[in-house]
């Protein structure tokens, strides 16, 4: 029996495991999704409405998905309260306190970083071309991380639960 009990607990363990690999295959694509769109509102924001950068960021961290919210709320507390703090320093102290907690890759965080690079530092229009170019990058990696996830995230869900059965019967 308590073999039994042993056997299911390291199923379990080993499947769990596996589901949560798999949880981030299929979240990246989300918070892809959702970033693109909280870009879409900035761009909104900065372009049609005239607003200043601090006020349009937390306006779009009002009203993203909250997936995102953190990142445009913190950006723009940064941004708002500090004096001779610039844009680029507001976002890139926002990311770092971001990025961690997501299933974001190191390529989704360069395009956000070079994003921030150009938030503040020119005209309108400018940072209109900006925010194109990291939505169009994100589209691209959002692309490439459905496509991985639909490949890996039912092999990682088995995978796990395959594991700890395999780990079951070599160590019985």
């Amino acid at each position: 029996m308590l073999k039994l009990i042993g056997a299911a607990m390291v199923v379990a363990a080993s499947g769990l495991g596996g589901l949560a690999v798999a949880g981030n295959y299929s979240r990246r694509p989300r918070e892809l999704r959702t970033l693109r769109s909280a870009l879409q509102m900035l761009e909104t924001e900065v372009v049609y409405s005239a607003t200043h950068l601090p006020e349009a960021l937390a306006r779009v961290a009002g009203n993203c998905d909250r997936l995102v919210e953190p990142l445009f709320s913190r950006a723009a507390a940064e941004f708002a309260a500090s004096t001779g703090i610039t844009a680029a320093n507001a976002w890139e102290n926002a990311l770092i306190h971001y990025y961690p907690g997501t299933a974001l890759k190191p390529q989704d965080l360069s395009i956000l970083r070079s994003l921030g690079s150009s938030l503040g530092r020119s005209d309108r229009e400018d940072q209109v071309k900006h925010l194109h170019l990291a939505m169009e990058q994100i589209k691209s990696a959002m692309a490439g991380a459905e496509e991985e996830a639909a490949r890996n995230v039912k092999l990682w869900s088995y995978l796990g639960f395959l594991g700890g059965l395999i780990t079951v019967l070599v160590i019985y």
